[in-house]
Parts: C-alpha cells; sequence; structure tokens
C-alpha cells in the first residue's frame, strides 16, 4: 500500500470538493510547483488510492423522485446471497453492512412514493430478509462525497 503523506489527503480533499478544479490551482493552493502535483496524483492513481474521478449532478438535475434509506435484518449467513439479489435492483445506488441490530442499509432512489412503495414490497419479498425498515430522506444538510 502507498504510504499516504498529509500533503497527499489534503491533495484528495481538494479533489473531493472538485475533481476538476486544474492542478495549477491545485498547486497554489497547496503550496507545491505544478510539476509535484502531477507526479503526486500519478502516484496516487497507479497505487489504487485514486481509483476514479467522477461527477455529482447538481440538486436541480438530480432532484426528481424521492430517496430512502432503508435498513434489512438477514438471516445469519444468507448476507452474500442478499446482497446479490439486491444488486440487480437498479434504484439501489449503495448498499453496506452494518453493525447492530440490521445488517445491511441501502440507499435507494425511486421515481415517485408508489415506486417506493413497490420497491420495498420486492425487496421485503427476498427469502432471508427477516425485518425491513425505511427511512424516506427529506433533505439532504452535507453531501461530502
Amino acid at each position: 500500500m502507498t504510504q499516504v503523506t498529509a500533503k497527499d489527503e489534503e491533495l484528495i480533499a481538494l479533489l473531493k470538493a472538485d475533481a476538476r478544479e486544474p492542478v495549477a490551482a491545485l498547486a497554489r493552493k497547496l503550496g507545491l510547483s505544478r510539476t509535484t502535483v502531477q507526479d503526486r496524483l500519478r502516484r496516487l492513481e497507479e497505487s489504487g488510492v485514486i481509483a476514479a474521478y467522477s461527477i455529482r449532478l447538481s440538486r436541480e438535475m438530480d432532484q426528481g423522485g424521492m430517496r430512502a434509506f432503508v435498513t434489512l435484518a438477514i438471516e445469519p449467513r444468507r448476507q452474500v446471497e442478499i446482497a446479490r439479489m439486491l444488486s440487480r435492483f437498479p434504484q439501489i445506488e449503495t448498499l453496506h453492512t452494518l453493525s447492530g441490530k440490521f445488517d445491511l442499509i441501502a440507499q435507494v432512489k425511486t421515481s415517485s412514493s408508489e415506486a417506493m412503495d413497490r420497491l420495498i414490497d420486492d425487496i421485503g419479498q427476498l427469502p432471508g430478509i427477516t425485518r425491513i425498515e425505511t427511512s424516506v430522506i427529506l433533505s439532504t444538510k452535507l453531501d461530502r462525497r
């Protein structure tokens, strides 16, 4: 694994805020030369620390529909199988394992409350799911992704 320095962490934080920021602007903010920043980026990419660059849509573009967190309790030893089944639902944006009374949490997005209701029903029908709880997201106060 590549050693990540404090300057690397600063660079990563800047890229999280705006992955399209020009290297010259990154260098200025970090107090480094443009060449040094380019070398750091290349090293972080080649080592896999930076896996990819992506986009985040504006709130206006991403506004339609509704989002929710769906927590799932699963029968013992069926988590891998359930995760594989859940990966077939395009409405599931993220899926995480948890500690505590639930085993998995999914962030889902649907076009309407009716579509959300159908999705929750479909997920609840999967064999091995013992309990499901849904929390609709009303608004996002902070998103650092």
